[in-house]
């Protein structure tokens, strides 16, 4: 009889640790879920709104005559949009936002070049995304900034942010839902991680977001994609590799460092582009005709 006592005891230790298990496992599945949803709504977003952009520049650019120079960068725009669709299409979990993020860091890099180029002014240097947000597009410069409860560092900015910030006034932040508030993203934790780590690198995020909740979530942070992701990615060749800036848009070439400046050679700006401008449908026709 104690035997089967001793049995039955096994017996329902066993089904409730097996019960436990899959409880724990549908929780993760659960939050891994609505972190990707979260994520990709933020994705989405980037991708949409880098297409208005080009739907615009294809307006501004329409009737004039192009130099090669210009062709190629407009062209590199054009492919990048293409392939950020694409990537974020095929997207299964957080970690793999950092793609896409990374080639919408190029890809408006290269409008900034088109600009430029149009207007007759130098190449911008190849800078990171605004810290506040990457939607602004390339960063002109760095500013001291301090968030809710941290220290001041230099983070970079656009023009406008950085105005902002110096006059002591809110910058535009990129916001998103956190429970039931909208908070900025560096507010929200770790599983923004991934779609932060395209635009800035794993190598700067660590001191760029050092005193916020994303920060806090790097623990460990060696080059991966902090906590919050199960495989380790290499974020740190953000932007894409391409040809010289006579052709392609490479702005002087510069890398990023953690304590607030640009050091040469870490971003190539070129690009190789085959064919001509019919390629990109944006919903509402066809980019080209130049």
């Amino acid at each position: 009889m104690e035997w089967l006592l001793i049995a039955l005891v096994v017996v329902v230790v066993l089904v409730f640790l097996s019960s436990k298990r899959r409880r724990e496992e549908e929780q993760r599945r659960e939050v891994a879920a609505d972190e990707l949803a979260g994520v990709m709504r933020l994705t989405d977003e980037d991708v949409t709104e880098f297409g208005e952009k080009l739907q615009g520049l294809d307006i501004e650019l329409a009737g004039r005559e192009l130099d090669e120079g210009t062709r190629q960068d407009y062209q590199r725009a054009l492919d990048d949009y293409e392939a950020a669709k694409e990537s974020a299409a095929a997207v299964t979990s957080p970690d793999q936002v950092t793609h896409v993020s990374e080639i919408l860091e190029d890809g408006r890099y290269a409008v900034a070049c088109v600009r430029a180029r149009v207007a007759g002014d130098p190449l911008p240097h190849r800078r990171p995304p605004c810290f506040f947000d990457p939607q602004h597009g390339p960063s002109v410069r760095d500013v001291s900034w301090r968030p809710d409860g941290g220290e001041h560092r230099d983070v970079p900015a656009c023009a406008l942010d950085a105005e902002r910030v110096e006059q002591g006034a809110e910058p535009d932040s990129r916001k998103v839902m956190a429970g039931a508030q909208r908070v900025p993203y560096w507010q929200a934790g770790g599983a923004y991680a991934p779609w932060t780590a395209g635009y800035f690198g794993a190598g700067l995020m660590p001191a760029l977001f050092l005193g916020t909740m994303m920060g806090m979530s790097f623990g460990g942070f060696d080059g991966g994609l902090g906590e919050s992701s199960e495989e380790s990615q290499d974020a740190g060749d953000s932007g894409g590799d391409g040809g010289d800036g006579s052709d392609g848009g490479d702005g002087g070439g510069s890398d990023y460092s953690a304590d607030g400046g640009y050091e040469g050679g870490g971003f190539d700006g070129g690009g190789d582009f085959g064919g001509g401008f019919g390629g990109a449908d944006f919903g509402g026709g066809d980019f080209g005709g130049f």
